[in-house]
């Protein structure tokens, strides 16, 4: 970690907003999806747990977006690796983003729109945990399929900036999941209690 901060200067204000954009994106969807669930305030807002979780799923991705372009933009402004440079790192940058893309579409396809955007916080619940592909073999599919395809981005560009974002991309998913995961499993939790008390 102490030879990639060599390359890079994590004060240059490209640098700061990819970092800013990527430590705030999950913060806010957990922030708002948890305030959601608790009082339930989109949904009267909007009449409909469908039209909020919608709403929500517009800023997410239009903050992705913004995440991305500040990543880009960091890569671009800070020098190359020579030793990156290669046509094997290209290669395996490529092959980093066709397994995230794979990821992050399968997770889409088997979580349906409203399950990959948290549907599940405004009461919008799936039957059962998904465990179909990539779920069968991965916990957590679209957020390491995202870690992928930025950490290809970053070997493509040979870039030490896009790899340490990258760092910071994983580490903010992980605390993410800390928050996450114990509170979607009581949800339905909770679903379970209660189909069980009516049967």
């Amino acid at each position: 970690m102490t030879w990639l901060l060599g390359h890079v200067d994590p004060l240059d204000p490209s640098f700061v907003a990819a970092a800013l954009t990527i430590t705030f994106n999950p913060l806010y969807w957990n922030v708002v999806a948890r305030w959601e669930h608790k009082t339930r305030k989109l949904s009267r807002a909007f009449g409909s747990p469908y039209l909020a979780c919608y709403f929500l799923s517009i800023t997410i991705l239009l903050l992705n977006i913004l995440r991305s372009h500040c990543f880009m933009q960091a890569m671009m402004s800070q020098p190359k690796m020579e030793s990156l440079d290669t046509p094997a790192a290209r290669c395996l940058g490529l092959a980093l983003l066709g397994v995230g893309v794979v990821l992050v579409l399968s997770s889409f396809f088997a979580l349906g729109f409203t399950g990959t955007f948290l549907g599940d916080y405004f009461g919008i619940l799936k039957e059962a945990r998904v465990t179909v592909f990539p779920f069968s073999v991965l916990d957590n599919p679209m957020y390491w399929g995202s870690t992928a395809n930025y950490l290809g981005w970053a070997v493509l560009h040979a870039s030490p900036t896009g790899l340490l974002l990258t760092v910071l991309v994983a580490l903010t998913y992980m605390v993410a999941l800390l928050y996450e995961e114990p509170f979607t499993a009581e949800i339905y939790r909770q679903k379970a209690s209660g189909a069980r008390r009516r049967s």
